[in-house]
């Protein structure tokens, strides 16, 4: 499957081609998972969870059609030439931003490190996650190149019959990581349904946690995209790890830049959220009982 062999039909090729987007879908990358998670979890249900992986994976899908169509037309060749992940790590990161900026204040440019000294009161100036959004960084993260861009751009993309043909592959793949996305964000979007509180409490909670992981997690892939581009040799750093599938066989920046992301700003961001949340809680109920 990593290492497709020539002469296959059209329809050995978009098989391949949709497999390969399940294992791309499934596996932790930087240009699918962040943004998934991100949005999922701001719209905290399972029909907002695979909304949310469905049209960042609709983005994606137009983008690696037309992707595979210059692997056809032997235009791709630029991906051999020069090292784009550090341009396409700064770009979606600024997206990134500027989509946390809008959430946590309404604004779409803002420095909102006050947050980490002082905390805002509950659900001030917090605006809803804006999931058409997500189509945006589909179409932006697509240029982001890997292992399973390589196969279907350089090994299956020129198998096809012809030019009419070639947009397949991508589209194929695309649709593959779509539908492991779609369900990922129905997993993403409920894990904050903790017992014992409102919809309106894990509303707050999973938009704020989405604002802060867009815009925090914007800034770390923007600056480690100007890092990647003033320093090249930062971005072929791995430590392999003996596995064979793509994402999982190494770790290095963009395994890093996930579990950043979706490890630890995510899960910070819930936790840091949820203790908002419990404190004004906690807080009612001691007027109430004033009270009385």
């Amino acid at each position: 499957m990593l290492n497709p062999p020539q002469g296959l039909t059209l329809s050995e090729i978009l098989i391949f081609s949709y497999i390969l987007g399940l294992l791309h879908g499934i596996t932790p990358d930087e240009h699918t998972w962040p943004i998934t998670f991100s949005y999922a979890v701001g719209k905290y249900s399972t029909k907002g969870g695979m909304k949310a992986g469905f049209l960042f994976s609709l983005g994606f899908t137009i983008q690696r059609a037309f992707l595979t169509t210059l692997g056809f037309l032997g235009l791709a060749a630029i991906y051999k030439e020069y090292n784009l992940d550090g341009p396409v790590y700064f770009v979606v990161g600024i997206v990134m931003a500027i989509a946390g900026s809008y959430i946590l204040k309404g604004k779409y440019v803002h420095l909102p490190f006050d947050e980490l000294i002082h905390k805002r009161r509950e659900g001030e100036n917090l605006r809803d996650v804006p999931l058409k959004m997500t189509i945006v960084h589909g179409l932006i993260a697509g240029f982001g190149f890997g292992a399973y861009a390589t196969i279907i751009t350089f090994f299956l993309a020129p198998q096809v019959p012809g030019l009419i043909f070639a947009p397949l592959p991508g589209t194929m793949f695309g649709l593959g990581t779509m539908t492991m996305q779609i369900i990922l964000g129905a997993i993403f979007g409920n894990i904050i349904k903790f017992k014992g509180l409102s919809e309106e409490d894990i509303r707050y909670i999973g938009i704020k946690t989405a604002g802060r992981v867009l815009y925090y997690g914007g800034i770390v892939f923007s600056i480690v995209g100007l890092l990647i581009i003033a320093i090249p040799i930062i971005d072929c750093w791995a430590i392999p790890t003996g596995n064979p599938i793509p994402n999982l066989d190494a770790i290095n920046i963009g395994f890093l830049l996930v579990v950043g992301t979706v490890g630890t700003i995510g899960i910070a961001s819930i936790i840091q959220a949820y203790r908002e949340v419990k404190k004004k809680v906690e807080k009612n109920k001691a007027a109430q009982v004033k009270k009385i």
